[in-house]
């Protein structure tokens, strides 16, 4: 579960601490405690949650070189958003470690150029660690779609999903249909208890 770590009282924050180093997990940055293959729901923010790819040009052009780097290593790829701040995309793998290192070079060469253009080398960290979740069963696959096309709309960038140009969405309305994306956002609705994907 997510937590932020400097809103926490100092017994909160060496009880957290201590359930981590309990179960081998980093002290202080996200677990990766899944490994094989299989499907993933992968986040990653912006440092600090800072709107670094606020412009139109910088959503369209991250979106490209991320589908074009998994691409690359031939994974399959359910669906994404791009948000100013941060991306969601679910991905089937044979391992995460391939995952890994296409976020490292993602995160890598999109901070060098974002930082030069904006005059901020060497003065902003510009992304945070990714998470993943491992998708357990059908249930939870459709749960994490449905989560990822609704993102735009949870984070009150739009009214509805179809008007949020930075989404898998679109992908599945041109190959599916409106009635099939309807169909499963009915059989597997957003809600508190979505990731359980009981």
């Amino acid at each position: 579960m997510p937590y932020d770590y400097r809103r926490m009282t100092p017994e909160e924050r060496a009880a957290v601490v201590e359930e981590r180093r309990r179960r081998g997990y980093p002290w202080h940055s996200p677990p990766h405690p899944y490994r094989e293959a299989g499907w993933y729901c992968i986040t990653a923010a912006n440092y600090e949650h800072a709107h670094v790819m606020a412009s139109p040009i910088r959503l369209t052009a991250f979106e490209d070189q991320l589908l074009s780097e998994l691409a690359d290593i031939q994974v399959e790829v359910g669906g994404w958003v791009i948000l100013t701040n941060h991306y969601h995309f679910l991905v089937g793998v044979e391992s995460l470690d391939h995952i890994s290192a296409v976020l490292k070079h993602l995160h890598g060469s999109t901070s060098r150029v974002w930082n030069l253009e904006d005059g901020l080398t060497g003065q902003r960290k510009v992304w945070y660690r990714f998470r993943d979740r491992y998708i357990r069963n059908e249930r939870h696959y459709y749960h994490a779609l449905n989560y990822i096309h609704y993102n735009a709309v949870k984070h009150g960038n739009v009214e509805i999903p179809y008007d949020w140009p930075w989404s898998s969405v679109h992908l599945h309305l041109d190959t599916y249909g409106r009635q099939w994306l309807r169909e499963r956002w009915i059989k597997y609705p957003m809600g508190a208890a979505w990731d359980y994907g009981d």
